[in-house]
């Protein structure tokens, strides 16, 4: 919270917020970068109720407030430039601390809880054809004149794409991670962990970076190395996509990122159950992992109008 935003919210909701803030990152194991999203969007919920109703709000009227309050907050965030997106998230913020707070103190929070975030159209994940992804892993791996880097390069592309790993839990691998197991144990988000197959093909192609690689990779020490021996910066593999696509021919959507989607989306596409893949990727929602099935209804659609073009 902002010293401006602060002080207009009464001490017992800002101790309130504080409370419900560390309930999220003790026992829901919310995520940093969550915690800090949903702090900011009820601070404000809170700082707009005690300039809309002319002073700050106690816990017994916010647990209790009606629908022509909430709506005006939710006008008022659309009127200053939020997108109908970021205000779905900060009414699910909104929601949930006041879920808590009314269970806390036994109110009934019923007519807030039930009212209607703003529609939007989700996004849908942006994967890459199978052909697309595996041209992708054969240009990384070709493209750097240091055979070791070369290797390093598309031993992480191979993670992404093999086991649907977030860049982020490809570089946590430490050096004991080496050799790679046949199940990987990865925490993910919010400190989750979860058991990922790892294919033959990323497990030799892990195991050919370490064996050209001249760093030690033992112990705690990351797994996988910049030039001079540190961390692996992120930014590095994503200029090795950048480079591919780009001799590929490939769209700005072949990120990174957009390898974990194809994993889905590929293992959706070959029968894979929905729950499962929620488990490989580490989805705290279902919601979350069923975007994959309107991307592969929408490649279908894309394939039939192709085969049957309209008169």
């Amino acid at each position: 919270m902002t010293d401006a935003t602060d002080g207009m919210i009464s001490p017992q909701a800002r101790d309130a917020l504080a409370r419900w803030l560390t309930h999220l990152r003790a026992l829901d194991g919310a995520a940093e970068n969550t915690v800090t999203a949903y702090s900011r969007d009820v601070a404000s919920f809170l700082a707009f109720l005690a300039r809309h109703r002319g002073g700050a709000e106690g816990m017994a009227q916010i647990t209790t407030l009606p629908l022509t309050d909430l709506r005006a907050w939710m006008a008022h965030e659309r009127a200053r430039g939020l997108s109908a997106r970021s205000l779905a998230r900060a009414l699910s913020a909104v929601k949930s601390f006041t879920a808590w707070a009314a269970d806390r103190d036994g109110q009934d929070a019923t007519t807030l809880l039930s009212a209607r975030g703003p529609k939007y159209r989700r996004k849908l994940p942006r994967p890459l054809s199978e052909e697309g992804a595996q041209a992708i892993l054969d240009a990384v791996g070709d493209q750097h004149p240091e055979d070791w880097i070369a290797a390093r390069d598309m031993a992480v592309v191979t993670l992404l794409y093999g086991c649907g790993l977030r860049i982020s839990e490809a570089l946590g691998l430490t050096g004991a991670a080496h050799s790679l197991p046949e199940v990987l144990r990865i925490t993910g988000k919010g400190g989750k962990t979860r058991l990922v197959p790892v294919l033959p093909a990323a497990r030799d192609a892990v195991a050919r970076y370490a064996r050209l690689c001249p760093f030690d990779l033992t112990g705690s020490e990351p797994l996988f190395r910049g030039a001079r021996g540190g961390p692996l910066n992120p930014r590095l593999i994503a200029l090795a996509m950048e480079k591919a696509r780009m001799q590929l021919g490939l769209p700005a959507t072949a990120t990174p990122h957009a390898l974990r989607h194809s994993f889905a989306t590929h293992l959706l596409a070959a029968g894979g159950d929905l729950r499962a893949i929620q488990e490989l990727l580490g989805h705290a929602s279902l919601s979350t992992t069923q975007a994959y099935t309107a991307v592969d209804a929408s490649r279908l659609m894309e394939v039939y109008e192709k085969a049957h073009p309209r008169a």
